[in-house]
């Protein structure tokens, strides 16, 4: 093992946001006495993150070109029996890499929310609250062990929960924060099942000693099934990544997050808490890979996730909404990807994804400042003249996600195309259909976004909500100002648009020039473990690859580059050439809308059978179980019984000496009696 990889330098990488996170919330709000200013605030809490940044870029770049390997324990909790409960680090490919991903968007989100959030009252909160959310996730990724890793899953769920509802004012805000929470226990309940199934068959959190043991796993059966032991691990395990990472049916938390300040939309569904999920079982991939159920699992609710959630972007008007229904399409392809057993291209999407897509969702949040808070797509259009740099990296942005070629989104989400046409596992042929006719669904729903915002028709001075209520505020606030004019559209200042550029670069360069070490070299050699026996994926994607040059080349004759055009020009044909279309096409399949409006029923679902068969149940058991049979009948009725008893007893406990005389002659009486009959 390299020594070049110190363990001060790996734990200052999460505890430096962690101190940045006390310092401004604690000393930066009531709560401390509000010692510390807006500024010192923000320059604490960047301070914090610029070094992790830093930090986990050296570390990137021992382990690339040195081949430094980290995994020690730092602390041991707690021994029960023969179980160890610890803090430690495993640093190899796929935890740098996150590692520097994770930073360098929370840097780029730090620095555009000095900008966002200028004249909110909670702005110090809000520093410590994101910068909390890093060290969260720098724990989660760097973890060695299961319990380390749930710490960081948690962690990260519990500070979500007070990022969307950082404006708890706000009823739909706590609306959505309470939902995220509930939604992501449902997924955690069974991520801790399958930890708790690895620790009663494996005896150990860790998971270099639970990998050496998956061979003797897979070879369990389930009590009292047919099962496979690990086929029911593996599939508790990505229920809970089903939770974090928003697979259908449990994505429904993500789209209402959207009720949370902007900064915190970029960080939770670019690089850090929808990802956690991705990043889990591709860590787990030793054991993944030994069961093909729950692969085929994972590859039909990735499919179902990456196509039905595409469709809904489609009739978003709300911009946040449109780029959030995006990330939801864009796990389901890293699901499908991870179902394929193409683990390191899943990374690699999770990679490049989280670069333009917090551009897109930052960039989105420096529109709405620029129109004055709103949201609706309806009523902008035209600001491309307005809004230059802005107009340009959400361009840049949005060509990531279609998968233009040479543009990084290209080089990932092709990969996962080819790495399904490689799989021969059941479903397979229902995931290439979905991924493939998701291109063509992403490229309209993200050029739809494109030209109604920065093309056409100028229409944010005829928004019938621009001064009545804040039905289309992103937070209900307007503390950014009209800075004089009533709707001319500005460019943000630079403080907001600078991390849109520094975004930018790597949305377009990235894939280019990673995507041959990152898939068919040894950058995951000792994270990734694949069956090439089993699963063909990888070794049909590296026999077609020679090189990213010629793979763009060749992309320009694929389907997958022609349904992207074709996306793209029906959006401009309906949006700018015939603006008339879409609603008579409306008017059409008003059934087919119907359905698509209502996000096919599952809110309703949930808030009508499920909450209120919940709720109903939760009250048969209270009033039945608890009022009657434990109050009533154990508690109260023991108590009755014991003063039933007393006052029988009582009656006979006289004080008199005849009555007592009077029984015992009594008692000689009859026990004379019976010993007589017994004669």
């Amino acid at each position: 093992m390299s020594q070049s990889l110190s363990v001060y330098q790996l734990a200052a990488v999460p505890l430096a946001p962690l101190v940045g996170a006390v310092l401004a919330g604690v000393l930066g709000t009531q709560f401390g006495g509000n010692h510390l200013g807006r500024k010192a605030s923000h320059t604490l809490t960047i301070l914090g993150v610029l070094v992790a940044f830093i930090l986990s870029v050296h570390t990137l770049i021992s382990v690339v070109q040195d081949g430094a390997r980290y995994n020690e324990t730092l602390y041991t909790w707690m021994v029960v029996g023969g179980l160890k409960m610890e803090i430690g680090f495993l640093v190899d490919g796929l935890t740098a890499m996150m590692m520097c991903v994770v930073t360098f968007v929370s840097l780029m989100v730090h620095i555009y929310t000095i900008g966002y959030m200028e004249e909110d009252e909670g702005y110090n909160r809000f520093f410590a609250y994101i910068s909390l959310f890093t060290f969260s996730m720098l724990m989660l990724v760097m973890s060695n062990n299961l319990l380390q890793l749930f710490f960081g899953w948690e962690a990260v769920g519990l500070v979500s929960y007070l990022l969307i509802g950082f404006w708890y004012n706000k009823p739909s805000a706590v609306f959505a924060n309470m939902k995220a929470f509930l939604v992501n226990r449902v997924g955690d309940f069974g991520f801790i099942l399958g930890i708790g199934l690895i620790v009663a068959y494996t005896g150990s959190l860790n998971y270099t000693e639970v990998f050496a043991k998956s061979q003797e796993l897979s070879a369990l059966v389930f009590p009292g099934t047919q099962w496979m032991l690990i086929t029911p691990i593996c599939i508790c395990l990505f229920i809970g990544a089903m939770g974090k990472s928003a697979q259908f049916p449990l994505h429904v938390w993500l789209p209402d997050s959207m009720e949370g300040p902007t900064p915190i939309s970029a960080l939770i569904h670019a690089a850090t808490m929808v990802t956690a999920g991705i990043f889990m079982v591709a860590r787990m991939s030793p054991l993944f890979e030994l069961s093909d159920v729950a692969l085929s699992f994972v590859l039909v609710i990735g499919a179902i996730t990456a196509l039905f959630m595409g469709f809904l972007g489609i009739i978003q008007n709300d911009i946040k909404r449109v780029v959030a229904y995006s990330t939801l399409s864009q796990l389901g392809y890293m699901t499908v990807a991870l179902g394929a057993s193409a683990y390191s291209v899943a990374v690699f999407h999770l990679m490049t994804h989280a670069f333009f897509k917090a551009l897109l969702f930052l960039a989105a949040g420096s529109v709405i400042m620029g129109v004055h808070h709103n949201q609706d797509i309806r009523w902008m259009g035209g600001l491309r003249k307005y809004m230059p740099v802005t107009w340009i990296t959400f361009l840049l942005g949005s060509l990531a996600l279609i998968g233009t070629p040479l543009f990084s989104g290209f080089y990932s989400k092709d990969s996962i195309i080819e790495a399904v046409a490689e799989s021969h596992l059941p479903g397979a042929g229902l995931a290439y259909f979905a991924v493939l006719a998701g291109v063509f669904v992403t490229a309209f729903y993200s050029f739809r976004l494109y030209f109604l915002v920065f093309h056409g028709k100028e229409r944010f001075d005829q928004n019938p909500d621009a001064h009545h209520g804040d039905a289309h505020h992103d937070d209900g606030h307007s503390h950014h100002g009209d800075h004089g004019h009533a709707h001319v559209p500005h460019e943000s200042p630079a403080v907001v648009w600078l991390p849109l550029v520094l975004l930018a670069i790597p949305s377009v360069l990235i894939g280019y020039f990673t995507i041959e070490p990152m898939l068919f070299g040894e950058f995951f050699k000792d994270a990734i473990w694949v069956d090439h026996a089993k699963h063909h994926a990888m070794t049909g994607l590296a026999e077609i690859f020679h090189g990213p040059w010629a793979m763009a080349l060749h992309g320009l004759s694929t389907a997958p580059f022609w349904l992207a055009l074709g996306g793209v020009a029906s959006a401009y044909y309906m949006y700018m050439v015939n603006p008339a279309l879409p609603a008579a096409i409306k008017r059409g399949v008003m059934p087919l809308f119907t359905l698509l409006e209502n996000k096919y029923y599952l809110d309703w679902f949930n808030e009508n059978v499920l909450s209120r068969g919940a709720r109903v149940l939760g009250t048969g058991l209270w009033k039945g179980g608890d009022q009657a049979v434990i109050d009533g009948g154990l508690v109260n009725g023991a108590w009755h019984l014991v003063a039933r008893i007393a006052g029988g007893v009582r009656k006979v406990q006289t004080g008199f000496l005849y009555h007592y005389a009077l029984v015992m002659i009594l008692g000689i009486f009859v026990l004379l009696t019976y010993f007589v009959w017994l004669k």
